[in-house]
């Protein structure tokens, strides 16, 4: 049953991880809709300014998910290698 506690309290970390950059993209969000509305004003350019903002923070998720998806395979290669060992031998299970 240790697993399944194990497996519940990694889903939960999860999703408590993923809740809390939720929040700072909130956060992100409403901070950088401001400083649209002090650079291009109210209803000058409003929808240019809004479609500017959705395809810059677009382009920056895209990026980003590469560049974290880069890195968690490189964890996951350095693991790997680390598990073999330096002869390539692998460790025991213990």
């Amino acid at each position: 049953m240790g697993t399944l506690s194990g497996e519940v309290l990694d889903k939960f970390s999860d999703l408590i991880t993923t809740a809390l950059g939720l929040v700072a993209a909130l956060a992100w969000n409403a901070a950088i809709q401001q400083l649209f509305t002090q650079l291009f004003g109210e209803a000058g350019g409003a929808l240019a300014a809004k479609s500017f903002y959705a395809i810059l923070v677009t382009l920056l998720v895209i990026f980003a998910t590469m560049a974290v998806a880069r890195a968690a395979e490189r964890a996951k290669r350095l693991e790997a290698e680390r598990d073999r060992g330096p002869l390539g031998l692998g460790r025991s299970k213990e």
